[in-house]
């Protein structure tokens, strides 16, 4: 480990859950860290879908189970506690897809075994792949547990595969209570005062940009600076805003995006500024 790889270079981390350990990881190697949480997750109410879901579940007409994340999973079966009991078990009785470890450690919780497991780097595009290795016929229901916004890439390659989609949504992304670190960072950034920008989220990218005073600045600022993405979502999420990510982490996770960042940002961002 390179203690000094990142000496005097200024980084920006938008990691809201995580952000003292990512900052922590990247100040190992001598960086300057300000820390812009840029999201909460704001659970919801059992609503009008996760309702039909549970009574869907009930009458065995559910087909398949997609579970996208480990918050989600928790907070779906913490919302139908109440009105389907049995949740785990019938849930079980189902094919369950979950998207990477995090759904998988909350379904083991639950005493669900037998999910199948969605390869890295966990998007729609391997979901679909998996479902689409279940065998199921056409016309199945396939519920869809989201997170923090729809997934409309997912939901509407299941409809082009003949299936019926059911969105389970639990909870959204919400700005954080306190936007005023948000807030700095892309006066940060939209001055030229940023090196690096840590993006470990397709939401704080949307974030960003809400409360930019002039977004403009902001990606122009993020294009002389390196932008380091966690993975092919948050990379997407950038491109949508016309900012393409200049490093990418693979495997998508904080400590391979720390490690590429040390071993990368200063020598691509010497080519950006020459």
């Amino acid at each position: 480990m390179d203690a000094h790889a990142l000496a005097g270079l200024r980084v920006v981390s938008f990691e809201a859950r995580r952000a003292e350990e990512l900052a922590t990881l990247v100040e190992r190697h001598g960086a300057e860290v300000f820390r812009a949480p840029a999201l909460r997750e704001a659970p919801l109410p059992a609503g009008a879908e996760a309702l039909a879901f549970a009574r869907a579940l009930e009458a065995g007409s559910v087909d398949a189970v997609v579970l996208l994340t480990g918050v989600g999973t928790r907070a779906l079966a913490y919302a139908l506690a109440a009105e389907c009991p049995r949740f785990g078990e019938l849930l079980g009785r189902t094919r369950v897809v979950a998207r990477g470890p995090k759904p998988l450690a909350a379904l083991r919780e639950l005493g669900v075994a037998g999910a199948r497991a969605v390869p890295e780097p966990h998007t729609s595009r391997e979901v679909l792949g998996v479902v689409g290795g279940l065998g199921l016929p056409p016309g199945a229901l396939v519920a869809v547990q989201e997170y923090g916004a729809p997934v409309p890439a997912l939901a509407d390659g299941l409809r082009a595969r003949g299936f019926r989609v059911l969105r389970v949504p639990v909870y959204r992304w919400a700005l954080p209570d306190d936007t005023r670190p948000l807030q700095a960072a892309a006066a940060r950034v939209a001055a030229g005062a940023v090196d690096v920008a840590l993006f470990t989220h397709s939401a704080p990218v949307e974030h960003l940009f809400r409360v930019a005073e002039d977004a403009d600045r902001v990606r122009a600022g993020l294009r002389r600076a390196v932008v380091a993405s966690v993975g092919p979502v948050t990379s997407e999420a950038l491109e949508a805003h016309g900012v393409p990510a200049d490093l990418e982490a693979s495997p998508p996770r904080m400590g391979p995006l720390a490690a590429l960042v040390a071993a990368r940002a200063r020598a691509v961002l010497a080519a950006k500024r020459s």
